[in-house]
This record gives C-alpha cells, sequence and structure tokens, in this order.
C-alpha cells in the first residue's frame, strides 16, 4: 500500500502525505452485482483513518479536523467504505480518494465572515416600480366596480 497524498489547496499549503502504515485497510465481501464472484471475493473495502495517533497532522489540523469530523469518527477513527465498483483494487482507490476529499475538506479554513451591506438607493427603487407595475397589471384584472 502506498503512502496517502493530498494535493496543496486551502489549509493544505504545502499538501499532506499521510504514511500507508497509519492506514487500516479491512476487506469484505461486498453485496450487489457480480454474478457468481460476489460470493467468492473480498471486494468491499473499509479504510480507516486514526486523527488522533497521526504524525502528518500538526496540532492545529488536528483540532479542526477532529472538530469538523465529530459525526463520522468513531472515537478518533475515521472510516470510509467502498463496494461500488466489483474489483478489489478499485474499491481501494475510490476509498483512498474518498478519504481524501474528506480530510481535505476537514482541513480548509473557515470562510470570511460575511460583510452585512445595504442595498443600493437604485435596486430599492427598481424593486419598488415592478411591484407597482405588477400590482397595477393585477388590479386591470379586477371585476370593475358599479
Amino acid at each position: 500500500m502506498k503512502d496517502l497524498t493530498l494535493d496543496p489547496g486551502p489549509g493544505l499549503p504545502d499538501g499532506l502525505v499521510i504514511p500507508s502504515a497509519e492506514l487500516t485497510e479491512r476487506f469484505a465481501r461486498s453485496s450487489g452485482p457480480g454474478g457468481q464472484g460476489v460470493n467468492t471475493t473480498d471486494s468491499r473495502v473499509q479504510l480507516s483513518f486514526d486523527l488522533s495517533t497521526t504524525t502528518a497532522l500538526t496540532d492545529t489540523q488536528r483540532l479542526r479536523a477532529t472538530r469538523r469530523l465529530k459525526h463520522r469518527l468513531v472515537g478518533t477513527v475515521l472510516t470510509v467504505d467502498s463496494s461500488e465498483q466489483r474489483s478489489q483494487h478499485r474499491n481501494r482507490e475510490a476509498a483512498r480518494a474518498r478519504l481524501a476529499a474528506i480530510l481535505r475538506e476537514a482541513l480548509a479554513p473557515p470562510p470570511p465572515k460575511r460583510r452585512a451591506t445595504r442595498p443600493t438607493r437604485g435596486s430599492v427603487e427598481r424593486r419598488l416600480s415592478s411591484k407597482r407595475r405588477r400590482a397595477e397589471t393585477k388590479a386591470t384584472r379586477r371585476r370593475p366596480a358599479d
């Protein structure tokens, strides 16, 4: 098994390399299509990564990832399943890609705070004139008064 590499991006200016020794793979029989082979091959992959014991993350990154992924963690272990493909090799690649995407999203910094702005005078006037025109259109549809 190779090391898992995350490309540079938000929150990861130099990228990230997770050593293969820190990843745990388990294999099981997968449900779904596969004919007779579905009962004989262990093509389903479970890839686990322990956030608390890893040396790949800094303390800040570990804290951010733990906080953002708390709903997905069992203790401090993040587990990803893949059983979409018939081949174990493809499922391994899919699980690694999914784990990388989850970690990349969890390690990204929060977006900047939104600054409250007021609508411009022109946009307010356009909105109100549009409402007036619509009200006049609807008023012409009413039954005439006696």
